[in-house]
């Protein structure tokens, strides 16, 4: 099959929404019907949600969408699996695996969270100590994962463990899909600095995954979660957003309604970050073009590098822009939310929030290394410990 142009899918579009008029057609069924018209994520291969077209007309389909008032996929709840589970999934999933997870993915019947962290495996994520032993058609998995967002909601979750302790920590690594409502999955809530527990530490014991569950080969996990890794920090980093959207919006907003706030000094950071804040933004345009023609690379640490460092200083600005009431805080209930919403909310809460996105999604010290190495070809930093087996390694 020949894969449609603009054109093309402008007609299918138009095709779908007289087939199932959103006013008139449930939000889940739409959804559905979008999907299996191939309009979920177009690039996607056709009967996966897509049409083997460009990634690039994705926007024509969303267009038409939200000019007939269709429903979306509220993809701030379900990001996890939308930009990290599900092109792992179609990149080293079995024809079955690809037919039973992506579809209530895409439509949000199923929620996914990320086990990859731990208490002593963040920044250095392949020394994770958490076991997976064969038992016959299963994987005996036990360990503790940490910073684990969504994991109170989620159904489902990717996870590395290792699986051969006498092989080097980069080898010896295994990918498996496991099902948080199994036995031996614990769940316990992390409270943070905003009052909320947003992330989650869980607790693996003999939780039992059938090997049909496992992505890729057995030790190549490492490989598999570099994908993943990489599809994380793009959607973190390279989300498309308006101008003057994210967190630079607010402070502009705030800037023009209320001159009596303005300082010479205040101004003359509020255009550099302005400016800043632009630039990131044209520059995740650029990298969404590319990425047309592949996988994201490892520029994607470079926009999420800037994306941490513009949040954190963005906040800081609205704070001292408000003045006394910069220092106010709306509650601190302790809640465990669906999502991080930046934008709905105060000044404080943006201010405390923001000191995470240096360290979620990988900490800004090891993206530096990543850039360094990886994208202007500095030597690699030294490392002792890549041909010892784990099991050797201190701890």
């Amino acid at each position: 099959m020949t894969a449609p142009d603009a054109a093309g899918l402008r007609r299918r579009t138009q095709d779908l929404l007289a087939a199932h008029p959103p006013a008139t057609t449930g939000r889940t069924e739409f959804l559905k019907a979008r999907f299996d018209a191939g309009l979920a994520w177009v690039h996607y291969p056709a009967g996966l949600g897509g049409l083997d077209a460009p990634r690039s007309l994705q926007p024509v389909v969303d267009a038409e969408l939200a000019a007939a008032g269709a429903p979306d996929n509220d993809p701030r709840r379900i990001g996890i699996g939308l930009g990290m589970a599900a092109p792992t999934i179609l990149g080293y999933g079995t024809d079955e695996q690809k037919q039973r997870f992506l579809r209530p993915l895409w439509v949000g019947e199923e929620v996914w969270c990320q086990l990859f962290s731990e208490p002593g495996a963040g920044s250095d994520l392949a020394a994770l100590g958490t076991r997976a032993v064969r038992d016959g058609e299963d994987w005996v998995v036990d360990g503790q994962k940490v910073w684990t967002s969504s994991a109170h909601l989620a159904r489902w979750a990717i996870l590395i463990a290792r699986t051969d302790p006498d092989q080097p920590k980069h080898r010896g690594i295994s990918y498996f899909i496991c099902d948080m409502t199994d036995p031996g999955v614990e769940v316990r809530p992390l409270r943070q600095i905003t009052g909320e527990a947003e992330f989650n530490e869980v607790f693996l014991t003999g939780v039992r995954i059938p090997d049909s569950r496992r992505l890729g080969p057995v030790g190549e996990g490492w490989k598999v979660a570099r994908t993943t890794l990489m599809n994380e920090r793009f959607s973190i980093g390279g989300a498309r957003i308006p101008r003057e959207g994210g967190m630079i919006g607010p402070v502009a907003r705030t800037w023009r309604a209320r001159p009596e706030l303005r300082t010479h000094d205040l101004h003359q950071r509020l255009l550099t970050l302005w400016v800043e804040a632009e630039v990131a933004r044209l520059t995740g345009t650029r990298l969404r073009q590319q990425l047309v023609a592949g996988q994201p690379g490892p520029e994607g640490s470079g926009m999420k590098l800037a994306f941490a460092r513009l949040n954190q200083e963005i906040s800081g600005l609205e704070v001292e822009l408000l003045g006394q009431e910069g220092l106010l805080y709306s509650e601190w209930t302790m809640r465990r939310p669906e999502l991080v919403d930046f934008t709905g909310r105060d000044a404080g809460y943006r201010y405390l929030r923001s000191k995470g996105n240096s360290i979620e999604g990988g900490t800004s010290e090891v993206l530096l290394n990543i850039v360094a190495e990886r994208v202007l070809g500095l030597p690699v930093e030294p490392r002792n410990d890549k041909d010892v087996a784990w099991k050797d390694l201190a701890r």
